[in-house]
């Protein structure tokens, strides 16, 4: 950077034969020293003596120069220029002796080298500007000035893309930045062809001028350079020299402040006061340094067009050449201009517009309309004219149309054309170059009835087209009512003059809902009350009603609705808002207020999606172009409440950042993109110098509540679908993720993904949500504690219930009747036991008795007579051994059915071995 600035500071100095006169430093008070510098040391002695200089303050007049050797104002000659205070550029066939071109790489290699990649870049001269690098490295082109007195650097330059960051600051000696706002930081953006001028106020002493630029290739898109023009430098001390008029310009009296350039078919070399004419065979454009032989004339260099209807309704085709006419149609081989076409019929008006009796076309009065080919007629009662433009005949371009010519480089396509008219279509003119812009204007005052605006304050690129395209339409939507000028602007390459066929054609444009349009139709309006004093006039319903079909008054829309259209014609223009949305109190959009339920299961699910309603952001990366530049896409997602405002905003470039980390209103911002999710593509800020991230081509997502946006890209629009998936062990913010198949948030650039992990998005508790445990009896109280289902699903809502308590038995009746009912079977089932076995062993006894009576035959003894004898007593009484218990009893009858048992008794007998069996 010094050595920069000392080439600057002696670039400017008057020369000897052997030495060369330069001022020292200025000191405390404001004077300095006139001294001889040999320009080869030790070739020369006996230099002048110093002498006193001129006041530091001291400068000459525009046109003028300080002359060193006699320190005098002296006039410039005729071929050169001077400012006096002042240092101009204008001349770009090389970079200019002070001035460097230094590229860098944004972001360092992964070992913190340096990339290689940016060694080609820089400022490239193009004649009558300088010319950005167009890829992706930071070039700045530097400049080094010493002013004596407080100055300003101005420049012109043209800046249409916002996908290069244009940036202007200023240093000291000491590589300090001055401080600067961001308005003077941060370019403004020009519109298609338009130069734009910025001033910057400079301090005395060294001041380094960086104009740097980086591009943004981020998806491949091809970016429009930077141009700049007539960098002027307020503030120098003096100026030695004058400079010389550039190549192709010239000034033709001494004293001169600038230079002209030289008019159509001529040409000039460097220093020149005047310009020479081109010999007949030859030609050149303004400001050419020489001249060129003219070709022989083709088909590329005249164009047709339709003359104006005459007083019989009758037009004709005719040729013109291409002007500037350059071609030579007396040589061989060239071809003539084709003889005027037969008068014809001429095409009928453009629906809104009548013919008079002189073929010329004019709009109908208000309240009337027109298609065109009839007279302008009154709309019948209860209805209005459809107002708007329709442009389908292009006999002559419309009133509020214009078309012009722009090239830097060659003013005379200002007095061209841009646009011609032919009949069923309007098409690109010729132009002098293939690099001129051939623009076509239309003014629209404004649009009527619109129910929400989105104000920018800056021209933006719609939509734009490349290559060879079939005939194909175009829809605009206007958001904002306001009066608004369309700009189609036609280039076609950067070529002189080879591709002059290459043309484009536009077959009809229509305007919709214009305010003070004309009206082709009418149809069914809106009629005051009869109560009214004017009953039966046609009003505008108010914001969220429609035309009832039936009494033609304005009605309300149902709730959850919203309105389709600006004409609401019928109940059925209402539609209704899709599941889990409503509609704000306009009825112009649909939207979700953060609450939702449904029904599952017999089961009623509600949930509070609040916590979701603050913006979120979602970073996703970081990806490397091809070059290796690091960016991220950042999506902003709004995804409820707001009472339907598109919350979620994407900024498009430096200075809308800057504007909003300030806190300014968002609808100040230049290009900022309004949606319920948007995508911007952001370029780190380390590593690159800048003190901020670069966001670039934000798009919109989402813009409708469950719909899709139609762009040119995705011819069904893009769409956005948001999954909220229930994790209680999320916070209520959650985590925002997209999938992991397509790490960029979608796979084919037009449906988006996104999943929503967070506790809010669990439904409201409920008592189905938990259950009661009873816990033990102790102490003749028995505790009830709530616990949760597994795996918990919900959150918020209802709370668990406290714990309770109640009186209890330490043993329960059941238990009781337990131990009673089997302490009654024990006995009786030992009862039984004991029976059987004692009558077990009484039959064993006496069968062992009877088998020990038995004789040899086996065969029972008789047995002894029963019967008493005469006269004798009887001994024995017969004694029952128990009484029959009922079990015996029951048994008794039982064996008395069968018919094969006996009860025994005991006898009371003497003999106590004696049996009586019965």
């Amino acid at each position: 950077r010094l050595v920069v600035w000392i080439n600057c500071f002696f670039s400017s100095r008057g020369y000897n034969t052997d030495y060369y006169y330069e001022y020292t430093e200025c000191d405390s008070v404001g004077s300095r020293w006139r001294v001889a510098i040999p320009r080869i040391l030790g070739t020369c002695s006996a230099l002048p003596t110093p002498t006193r200089g001129t006041d530091c303050s001291f400068s000459c007049a525009a046109g003028e120069f300080l002359e060193m050797s006699a320190q005098q104002c002296t006039t410039c000659a005729a071929g050169s220029y001077s400012l006096g205070s002042g240092v101009r550029f204008d001349q770009w066939d090389t970079i200019p002796a002070g001035f460097t071109s230094l590229a860098t790489y944004m972001d360092p290699g992964p070992s913190g080298e340096e990339s290689q990649a940016c060694n080609s870049s820089s400022w490239t001269p193009q004649g009558v500007y300088l010319e950005s690098s167009r890829d992706e490295c930071t070039v700045s082109l530097v400049y080094a000035v010493h002013l004596e007195q407080q100055g300003s650097v101005s420049f012109s330059y043209q800046y249409p893309d916002n996908n290069i960051f244009f940036e202007f600051y200023v240093q000291n000696e000491q590589c300090q930045e001055m401080a600067q706002t961001d308005d003077q930081k941060w370019i403004k953006l020009t519109t298609n062809g338009e130069w734009d001028t910025h001033t910057v106020n400079l301090k005395s002493g060294t001041n380094i001028l960086y104009w740097r630029t980086t591009g943004i290739l981020v998806g491949g898109k091809m970016v429009k350079p930077v141009l700049l023009r007539n960098i002027q430098i307020e503030g120098v001390a003096y100026t030695s020299e004058c400079f010389p008029c550039r190549p192709g310009w010239f000034s033709s009296s001494p004293g001169s402040s600038s230079c002209q350039p030289c008019p159509r078919n001529t040409s000039s070399h460097k220093g020149a006061a005047s310009c020479t004419p081109c010999p007949d065979t030859q030609y050149s454009h303004e400001g050419w340094s020489q001249c060129k032989e003219r070709p022989p004339c083709s088909e590329k260099d005249y164009f047709q067009i339709h003359t104006a209807c005459d007083s019989e309704g009758k037009t004709q085709v005719m040729y013109r050449w291409v002007e500037p006419r350059i071609c030579e149609e007396n040589v061989t081989g060239a071809v003539a201009l084709p003889p005027t076409g037969e008068r014809e019929a001429c095409p009928p008006c453009n629906p809104g517009y009548y013919n008079t009796d002189d073929s010329t076309c004019f709009p109908c009065p208000p309240g009337t309309h027109s298609d065109g080919t009839s007279v302008c007629e009154e709309c019948p009662a209860g209805t209005e004219p459809v107002l708007g433009y329709e442009y389908k005949w292009w006999n002559v371009l419309p009133s509020n149309m214009k078309t012009s010519c722009f090239n830097v480089g060659n003013s005379k396509c200002d007095d061209m054309n841009g646009w011609e008219v032919a009949g069923d279509h309007i098409r690109s003119g010729a132009g002098g170059s293939d690099n001129d812009y051939l623009i076509l204007n239309l003014h629209v005052p404004g649009f009527k009835a619109l129910r929400f605006f989105m104000v920018r304050k800056s021209t933006t690129v719609v939509e734009s087209w490349e290559g060879s395209k079939e005939r194909q339409s175009y829809t605009h939507i206007m958001t904002r009512n306001a009066s608004v000028s369309y700009t189609w602007a036609f280039q076609r390459t950067n070529q002189v003059r080879r591709y002059i066929s290459d043309v484009v054609i536009l077959y009809s444009v229509s305007v919709t809902n214009v305010q003070d349009g004309v009206a082709s139709a009418c149809r069914a309006c809106a009629l005051l009350s009869q109560s009214s004093q004017r009953p039966g006039s046609c009003i505008p319903c108010p914001a969220g009603f429609y035309i009832d079909r039936d009494t033609n008054r304005c009605q309300e829309c149902p709730p959850n609705t919203y309105l389709s259209g600006h004409h609401t014609y019928g109940e059925d223009a209402c539609l209704p808002c899709g599941p889990g949305s409503k509609s704000n109190k306009e009825h112009s959009r649909c939207y979700s207020d953060c609450s939702f339920s449904q029904t599952e299961h017999n089961r009623t699910l509600t949930f509070d999606l609040s916590s979701l309603s603050p913006v979120a952001s979602l970073t996703i990366g970081p990806s490397f172009t091809s070059k290796g530049t690091k960016y991220l896409h950042v999506f902003n997602v709004s995804l409820c409440g707001h009472q339907g405002k598109m919350a979620a905003v994407c900024t498009d470039n430096v200075t809308d950042i800057a504007n909003k980390d300030m806190g300014s209103d968002s609808t100040q911002f230049v290009n900022s993109v309004d949606s319920f999710i948007c995508q911007s593509t952001i370029i780190p800020a380390d590593g690159r110098g800048f003190r901020m991230a670069l966001a670039s081509q934000s798009i919109s997502l989402a813009d409708t509540f469950l719909g899709e946006m139609a762009t040119g890209s995705c011819q069904r629009g893009r769409s956005a679908v948001m999954t909220i998936r229930c994790n209680p062990e999320k916070t209520d913010r959650g985590k925002l993720t997209v999938p992991s198949a397509c790490p960029a948030g979608t796979c084919d650039g037009c449906t988006f993904h996104f999943l929503w992990e967070s506790g809010s998005a669990c439904p409201r508790c409920t008592q189905d949500d938990y259950h009661q445990i009873e816990g033990a009896c102790k102490g003749g109280v028995q505790e009830t504690l709530s616990v949760w289902n597994e795996p918990k699903l919900c959150i918020k809502g209802i709370s668990l219930t406290a714990k309770s308590s109640a009186p209890c038995e330490a043993i329960a009746l059941w238990l009781k009747v337990g131990v009673g009912g089997g302490a009654f079977l024990a006995v009786l089932l030992v009862s039984l036991t004991c029976y059987f076995w004692k009558k077990n062993k009484r039959l064993e006894y006496k069968y062992s008795r009877l088998v020990m009576s038995a004789n040899k035959e086996c065969e029972l003894p008789v047995a002894d007579s029963c019967a008493l004898a005469e006269g004798e007593e009887p001994e024995d009484d017969v004694v029952y051994s128990h009484k029959p218990s009922l079990l015996g009893k029951l048994r008794a009858i039982a064996n008395k059915r069968e018919g094969d048992s006996s009860e025994s008794v005991q006898l009371k007998s003497s003999q106590s071995e004696r049996w009586v069996w019965g």
